[in-house]
């Protein structure tokens, strides 16, 4: 299977959202409430982010990429200045998602490396528990740091990992 990550264009906004959409869906089931995943507008607003996001809304501090297979889309992925306050100056992984059907195929570490430089400390919140993306960022050199958050808007309890500089 052939996988190709590039930059985003705003043409690609639709495609995202749907990848968005429906990953969280193959994620998040029994994990997320499902007034917040099956929500009638998730599509639309999903749309919405990404068309203002790739419009130039990032102000050039996020760095965007998807990958595709066969020219569609099956992963996204976004990264940007940490929104924590312990880790200012550093880089935070905010989406990394792919389909279940390219789980394995190097989409995800395709799209974590086309988005933080190899050589750069960051950090993410996953959600706890999701043993596979778990599995996958410490292969990826990640390790909890022992911080806890849950989300304000979905009620999901994540735990943070970080891959320091290297």
């Amino acid at each position: 299977m052939t996988i190709v990550v590039r930059t985003p264009v705003i043409e690609d906004a639709t495609a995202m959202a749907k990848v968005h959409v429906e990953t969280w869906l193959e994620t998040y089931q029994g994990t997320m409430p499902d007034d917040v995943l099956f929500a009638p507008d998730s599509l639309q607003r999903r749309e919405h982010m990404w068309n203002s996001l790739l419009a130039g809304g990032t102000s050039g501090k996020l760095t965007i990429a998807v990958a595709e297979h066969d020219r569609q889309l099956v992963g996204i992925a976004m990264s940007g200045p940490s929104d924590d306050e312990d880790r200012q100056g550093e880089s935070e992984l905010f989406v990394l998602y792919t389909y279940e059907s390219v789980h394995g195929q190097g989409a995800g570490a395709k799209l974590l490396e086309a988005v933080v430089a190899p050589d750069e400390s960051v950090s993410l919140w996953v959600a706890d528990p999701n043993p596979r993306a778990q599995a996958f960022y410490c292969k990826m050199g990640f390790a909890p740091d022992g911080s806890r958050s849950t989300d304000d808007d979905d009620g999901v309890t994540e735990i943070r990992m970080i891959r320091p500089s290297r």
